[in-house]
């Protein structure tokens, strides 16, 4: 698990770099100012994810692998995808239904925070 979540948060963050510095040099003078917000918003929960699957890594190797932390970080993988990627695809787009679909990543996203915040508290040392 400490392997597979810090590689899966080392991608997510390449490709964080990767989209944003797309959207910096090639989107925003094509998709305008309201637009490029939603994806800059979609870069920086996309970015902040990725450190939290890091994150999540780092605890199971220090604190030993758990059903919390593997939950913790599927959930940010998928918030990142499902929020993140609805925002992209919405600001590049124009496809306002897929406004539906970003809430349910920012559900996985708190979701995820509060099992790790539950499996943190539930440790009987550090």
């Amino acid at each position: 698990m400490q392997k597979t979540f810090m590689a899966w948060g080392a991608v997510i963050m390449a490709l964080s770099v990767a989209i944003g510095a797309f959207g910096a040099h090639m989107l925003e003078d094509r998709i305008g100012v309201d637009a490029m917000a939603v994806y800059e918003t979609g870069v920086q929960y996309h970015m902040i994810h990725g450190i939290a699957i890091i994150i999540t890594g780092l605890a199971a190797g220090l604190f030993g692998e758990s059903r919390k932390l593997f939950w913790a970080g599927v959930l940010f993988i998928a918030g990142t995808i499902i929020f993140s990627g609805s925002l992209y695809v919405l600001s590049i787009s124009g496809v306002k239904w897929l406004g539906a679909i970003t809430p349910i990543g920012g559900v996985s996203f708190i979701a995820g925070w509060l099992i790790l915040m539950s499996s943190a508290l539930s440790r009987k040392k550090v």
